[in-house]
């Protein structure tokens, strides 16, 4: 297994992956980031959306929805610190379009520019978890 990387994908909550990978593909900060066995060191934020895990041995990638977070590379192993995160199959839409529903609720009662922001985030992050669920459903 020469040529993996250890990947640990956690939440304040729990551990959602720890294991060897072929390549992990997330959202960064400034786009779409591929991180493969022997990468260059790095620490940057990620944005909310979906981790793909190329799990060694494995023909299907584990998926990984989060909500952002910090990722960090080092040559032999990926951290991924989110702010929440959720196991592809415990994805549920019905919840995330109820969700988005509520945000968009929120941002239309908002009173003040902390509550539009908020709102907001809120309404952003649910849309890239309807998103991720989405491309999830195609991949299958």
């Amino acid at each position: 297994m020469a040529h993996t990387i250890h990947v640990d994908v956690v939440s304040a909550e729990e551990n959602i992956f720890s294991g060897e990978a072929e390549f992990v593909v997330l959202p960064g900060e400034a786009g779409e980031l591929g991180i493969y066995p022997q990468h260059t060191p790095l620490i940057t934020r990620i944005r909310p959306g979906a981790v793909r895990i190329k799990v060694a041995g494995q023909e299907q990638e584990e998926f990984v929805f989060v909500a952002g977070g910090i990722l960090e590379v080092q040559p032999r192993t990926v951290t991924v610190l989110a702010d929440t995160a959720i196991r592809g199959a415990d994805l549920d839409e019905a919840k995330a379009e109820e969700a988005r529903r509520q945000a968009e609720e929120s941002l239309r009662n908002a009173k003040g520019q902390l509550e539009v922001a908020t709102a907001q985030a809120e309404l952003a992050t649910v849309a890239a978890q309807i998103a991720s669920i989405r491309k999830l459903r195609q991949k299958r």
